[in-house]
């Protein structure tokens, strides 16, 4: 790994760790706000336009976010970490204008997946500049304090999107990130110190074009399937287009001599651990951001600004369970904690399956549930990301987690919303005498959170009747995510398992590279 020359003081490499971390405050704020977002600007650009161009106003933002990740990881090694984080926060305060001018839901569909590529690079470069200027526990807090406020960006977006859509317009949301970046970007151009990685090679675009092709074929694939069918031509051709694509990118990154992903890092089985975990609050707690607000306002008919506040409950435990999470490391191991906080919110994802059917304002308890559950991993992972690998391994380990982390979410995003879609058309068949066409349209509609034009294609339906089938097809979906939960925990305590906490951090690197010299 190379070095600054010099030393930087304490107070130099806080203002570096809060450049970052306001872009880590932005971003997600991108996504969360997005999705609140969502009905108002359907009913401002295209209230009767297909509902898959609404899912994209968060999907096109997640894929390109997502899928972009490591290759801007790669980019930044070569070219400079700090460039790459100042291009793309730039490009994103530019995404965000945009974004607030948009004419049209294309236009917005079109700029929110360039708005993702700019988080990919800024995101990217910010992480490598804190594992440079960051080492042994002080990288672990920075990238613990990191993963913190990435969380309360994720978790306060739905109240601020809220706020001002009741007091502004859904375009000041993306206002304010733009804003928000510009502060990120005062301070990174002025703290930020120019590095790279002297034996960096080229940018491993044939890994980079398989990876994306593998998300984007699997994303879209999942977002068609309620509209023509899972067993349609072009979903088909698009699910086994992914599998192909990602057999590939294993194929491309195994004989490649600079991947972009190191597959000898999965010889480490707490590093492979450390990868569930992502992947457990994104069904836990990520999706959770983005479906409860569709329904509370689209549904249930909140105004937005409701759904923001009562999704306080859900978000909250971010502010202090992390920190709580951080202390019981003293007397139990990390593995231990995370699990038993999945395990908390796959409880929560029940008790608010039952608690809906009251309204929901009754799901105030099991979110807070929810949002302790989630929290209690979430301050720990980003830590153990570049912990349980080699020194010299850890700014790879962290774009591979970074990685798993939003491409995750994307993947968990598609596939919900297209579970939910299925299983309304299911609950409303039952109900209803219609034609499939006018099912398989008026679930879409609801899934996406437009009860409006779901009565539009099914006028002989009852509102009633289309909340209840939606409320059937949610609670199903709940109790799905929380047995995905459960699993991620039982793989967790296997892979993080019971260690004592006091010789976990002393023999974890003489550990691996021991495994890594036996390899």
């Amino acid at each position: 790994m190379d070095r600054f020359v010099g030393h930087t003081g304490t107070r130099h490499r806080f203002a570096i760790l809060a450049a970052v971390c306001v872009a880590a405050l932005a971003l997600p704020l991108a996504f969360s706000g997005g999705a609140v977002a969502t009905p108002a600007i359907g009913r401002a650009l295209g209230s009767s336009a297909n509902p898959t161009a609404l899912n994209w106003i968060t999907n096109a933002f997640m894929l390109s976010f997502g899928s972009l990740l490591m290759a801007a990881g790669t980019l930044a090694d070569r070219y400079g970490r700090k460039r790459v984080f100042i291009w793309g926060l730039a490009a994103f305060v530019l995404c965000s204008l945009g974004l607030a001018c948009a004419p049209t839901l294309l236009a917005v569909d079109l700029l929110r997946g360039v708005q993702g590529a700019a988080a990919a690079a800024a995101l990217a470069g910010g992480t490598a500049a804190l594992a440079q200027e960051f080492e042994g526990h002080a990288r672990t807090r920075a990238f613990g304090t990191l993963g913190a406020t990435f969380g309360l960006g994720l978790a306060f977006g739905p109240l601020i999107a809220g706020v001002l859509i009741e007091y502004a317009s859904w375009r000041a949301i993306f206002v304010s990130g733009a804003l928000t970046c510009i502060l990120s970007l005062v301070f990174g151009a002025r703290y930020l110190r120019e590095s790279r990685d002297p034996h960096a090679r080229g940018t491993d675009w044939p890994g980079t074009l398989t990876f994306t092709l593998a998300l984007s074929s699997f994303t879209f694939g999942v977002i068609e399937a309620p509209l023509h069918g899972w067993t349609s031509s072009i979903v088909l051709t698009l699910l086994t287009a992914s599998v192909v694509l990602a057999s590939a990118f294993v194929v491309v990154e195994s004989r490649s001599t600079k991947p972009m992903l190191d597959l000898s890092l999965f010889r480490y089985p707490r590093f492979v651990g450390v990868q569930v975990l992502p992947i457990a609050t994104c069904y836990c707690y990520i999706v959770l951001l983005v479906v409860l607000p569709l329904r509370m306002i689209g549904v249930d008919g909140l105004r937005e600004i409701d759904a923001g506040c009562l999704m306080i409950a859900l978000s909250a435990p971010m502010l202090v369970v992390p920190f709580v999470a951080a202390t019981l490391t003293r007397w139990l191991s990390m593995g231990v904690i995370c699990a038993a906080g999945l395990v908390l919110a796959a409880v929560g994802l029940v008790w608010l399956a039952i608690a809906l059917q009251a309204g929901p304002y009754a799901a105030m308890a099991p979110m807070i549930l929810i949002g302790i559950g989630a929290a209690l991993p979430w301050g720990l992972m980003d830590g153990l990301s570049v912990s349980v690998v080699p020194k010299e391994r850890a700014g790879m380990a962290t774009g591979i987690f970074s990685t798993t982390r939003v491409a995750g979410e994307g993947v968990a995003l598609a596939t919900v919303n297209a579970v939910l879609a299925v299983l309304t058309e299911t609950h409303l068949a039952q109900r209803i005498p219609a034609d499939r066409a006018s099912l398989n349209e008026a679930a879409a509609r609801l899934a996406s959170g437009d009860l409006t034009q779901a009565a539009h294609w099914l006028p002989i339906a009852s509102t009633t009747i289309l909340q209840h089938a939606y409320a059937d097809a949610f609670a199903t979906v709940l109790k799905g995510l929380a047995a995905i939960t459960l699993l991620c925990a039982a793989i967790i305590l296997v892979f993080l398992g019971p260690r004592r906490r006091d010789t976990e951090s002393e023999t974890e690197h003489g550990t691996l590279a021991r495994q890594r010299q036996r390899a």
